[in-house]
């Protein structure tokens, strides 16, 4: 699949499906609506954090509905059909390609920083989210953009 390219199904995954890739995959609903189909999915189980629904509120998506999923629990309720899967994590990494050797998805690793990480005040850690949240954002624009001229499908 070529830079530019939209698949028709997308998982995010990263290390408990509670604030990178749920983030991320706000993000792609948002800006391709009913265009692509989006997932996403954990390598361990986890709680979603408040400071992930937070800072995407602050842009007015609200991802407080989302429950954290692993890839064995995305699997038996919906299967893994996904043309790419988005890895934001190195152990999702290696969940995914594992995965390929019995699904053709390709992979991308898009390493993103864990703001679970920092520590400080409520506004530094809240700052944190928010610049892995634009990051996932340009990252997805960038991404999947609609070729120069037209072609999308939207």
């Amino acid at each position: 699949m070529a830079a530019g390219e939209r698949p028709q199904a997308v998982l995010f995954a990263c290390g408990q499906n509670a604030v990178r890739s749920p983030m991320a995959a706000a993000l792609m609903r948002h800006l391709f609506g009913r265009t692509v189909y989006v997932g996403s999915a954990g390598v361990r189980p986890g709680e979603l954090d408040p400071f992930a629904v937070a800072a995407m509120d602050e842009i007015g998506l609200d991802i407080s509905k989302h429950r954290p999923m692993t890839f064995e629990e995305l699997e038996d309720w919906e299967g893994l059909n996904f043309d790419l899967i988005i890895t934001l994590a190195p152990e999702a990494h290696h969940k995914a390609l594992d995965l390929t050797r019995v699904a053709a998805a390709e992979v991308e690793y898009w390493p993103t920083p864990d703001p679970t990480d920092i520590e400080g005040t409520r506004q530094q850690r809240l700052d944190a989210y928010r610049a892995v949240r634009d990051q996932l954002m340009r990252r997805i624009r960038a991404r999947f953009a609609a070729p120069p001229g037209g072609g999308g499908n939207e």
